[in-house]
């Protein structure tokens, strides 16, 4: 049955985008022990996505302890994890259709902010569908991690997916707003609310490891060329790592075209007090009745 505006076929290429990265979360949120490396299991999710879908939506995000998102292990990270708070979030589209979640693994002792992150993503959910004003679904992240004891990061938020963009509208804000937009039947949400024992702010770090095409423009330099060529044949508009591109010299041709204003870096986001950070997510469709969830 369609629904909305979206007709049977988008409905299922959603639907499967959900269902690869279900299975590719749940192998991979496995491997995250201490002494793996970050780059091992990033691998290993991009590698499953690979084979079961078109592709990663955007490179495995795997934030630690203060970090919030946009964390991605480089080429030769060698990174290990230890007894660390781990945000897992993976990204899977189907012809550009997009499927976007998030676990918080918890090797360090932090049950109370793991379990809050994850309650408040059920509390939102419950509050989806047609007519909802965004800044309700917001109070409901809100209340239940203010009522964990911790802070809901204020200036991250959820967000809208379409067709090879990752972050569109309507944003879904992780506290309650007087200001926002009514959810409508097809809307395609990614909510995901993050909770932190810090101020509920992050800001950008130095380490930038993920970018995405800004617009297309014509460069002289040979490897900048060859990049882009490789991105937009590959990637479209749709976030990558750096690591992805197998061109000689990527990592200079990748800062050229980042000072040019041809690709748009995200830098790490981390909590400005340097306190921990969970993340809980799920990509659903808002349905005549309520919403339904393409990645549980």
């Amino acid at each position: 049955m369609s629904i909305g505006p979206l007709d049977d076929e988008t409905v299922e290429k959603y639907r499967e985008a959900g269902r690869v990265l279900k299975t590719v979360m749940d192998e991979t949120r496995e491997l995250v022990e201490p002494g793996t490396t970050h780059l091992e299991v990033a691998e290993h999710a991009e590698s499953r996505v690979a084979d079961l879908a078109d592709g990663c939506a955007f490179p495995v995000n795997i934030s630690v302890n203060e970090e919030a998102s946009h964390s991605t292990p480089g080429r030769d990270d060698d990174t290990e994890f230890g007894e660390d708070l781990v945000c897992l979030d993976i990204g899977v589209h189907v012809d550009g259709y997009i499927a976007d979640a998030a676990v918080t693994v918890d090797l360090a002792g932090e049950d109370e902010l793991t379990e809050a992150a994850e309650q408040a993503l059920d509390a939102a959910l419950d509050e989806i569908g047609p007519g909802v004003e965004t800044g309700v679904v917001g109070q409901a992240i809100e209340d239940v991690i203010r009522g964990y004891g911790f802070t809901p990061v204020l200036n991250l938020s959820g967000h809208g997916v379409a067709q090879y963009d990752a972050h569109t509208g309507p944003n879904i804000p992780n506290r309650g707003t007087e200001r926002g937009v009514e959810l409508e039947v097809g809307d395609v949400v990614a909510v995901e609310p993050f909770a932190t024992d810090g101020r509920g702010k992050v800001s950008e770090g130095s380490k930038e490891e993920i970018y995405s095409l800004e617009r297309e423009r014509s460069v002289r330099n040979r490897q900048a060329r060859e990049v882009l060529e490789h991105v937009t044949e590959n990637y479209r508009t749709l976030p990558f790592a750096a690591r992805w591109v197998d061109v000689p010299r990527a990592e200079m041709a990748i800062s050229r075209l980042s000072r040019q204003g041809v690709l748009h870096g995200y830098p790490v986001l981390k909590e400005e007090d340097g306190c921990m950070v969970s993340q809980a997510e799920h990509t659903v469709i808002v349905t005549e009745d309520g919403c339904e969830i393409t990645t549980e």
